[in-house]
């Protein structure tokens, strides 16, 4: 979403307010129109920020101008009071989710800001949760603070965290979907070693995980070996019975699929080298 795709002006005053870090401004306009805070934008696009509320676009995620002002913590401050004020009834709401947005946010980070607003929203109120949106996002420090302020430990933030001493307790601990984030999870991070423990304690090479697991829930650990550029690890999952003719719930890609795009599209030319031997190795395994 555009700040000009934004059809109410005072909501798009108050956005920019945001973006510029302009407390003054953003404070006269939500205690004159206190709907601000109150009312989600008539906003209905697809996607997981449909119908914001202002709060949330305190995380610049999406991405939108790729930083954040330097007062963001103060400014979210000044909101958060705003809305425990005139909108008590979806306080709840507004304060999980942008924590949400927070730690799985790329921009959070790089601002050097992503501890200190979840902090902020989590005293306010904010559930920790369980922290595998953070992982699912590479934000590691995030994930490791979530669990500071109480965020459930799953088998999945174990695998992504190395925190060996937990995985047996946990893994006996947990049902299948989980066992199968847990897969997805290590194999999306290469860990070979863990993803081999995980196929000998009997977990599925050919599973998705489920819709609300909170991990990359539309491919298989094998698309993600691919994705993460472990030979190694696509191949540990190849030898334990992975499919190479699943398809990814989004775009339809093999993994096969996978290291071709990868080839042609995401990975840098220093990268290049290691996703072709991962096409060649699953391709020579097709013939």
């Amino acid at each position: 979403m555009k700040n000009e795709d934004i059809q109410d002006p005072l909501f798009r005053e108050a956005v920019e307010a945001i973006d510029a870090g302009d407390r003054q401004t953003l404070s006269r306009l939500v205690s004159q129109h206190p709907y601000l805070v109150r009312e989600r934008l008539d906003h209905p696009e697809e996607g997981y920020f449909a119908n914001p509320y202002l709060l949330w676009f305190i995380a610049d995620n999406p991405i939108r101008h790729g930083k954040l002002p330097a007062n963001i913590v103060e400014i979210t401050a000044l909101l958060i009071e705003c809305v425990k004020k005139e909108a008590r009834e979806s306080l709840k709401e507004q304060l999980d989710y942008a924590l949400g947005l927070v730690n799985t946010g790329r921009i959070p980070r790089e601002s050097g800001s992503q501890i200190a607003l979840m902090d902020l929203l989590i005293d306010a109120g904010a559930q920790p949760g369980e922290g595998k949106g953070a992982i699912a996002h590479g934000n590691f420090e995030a994930a490791r603070h979530l669990l500071q302020r109480g965020a459930i430990l799953s088998l999945t933030l174990a695998v992504s965290l190395d925190l060996r001493d937990d995985f047996e307790r946990l893994f006996f601990e947990s049902g299948q979907n989980e066992k199968i984030t847990a897969l997805t999870a290590a194999a999306f991070f290469g860990k070979s070693e863990t993803v081999s423990w995980l196929l000998k304690k009997g977990v599925d090479p050919n599973g998705y995980p489920a819709a609300k697991a909170g991990f990359h829930s539309h491919a298989t650990p094998l698309h993600q070996a691919v994705y993460s550029g472990s030979l190694e690890t696509v191949r540990i999952l190849v030898e334990a019975g992975a499919r190479l003719d699943r398809q990814d719930k989004v775009y339809s890609g093999t993994p096969p699929g996978w290291a071709e795009y990868m080839i042609a599209e995401e990975a840098s030319e220093e990268d290049k080298p290691k996703f072709k031997e991962i096409r060649d190795y699953l391709l020579s395994l097709a013939t």
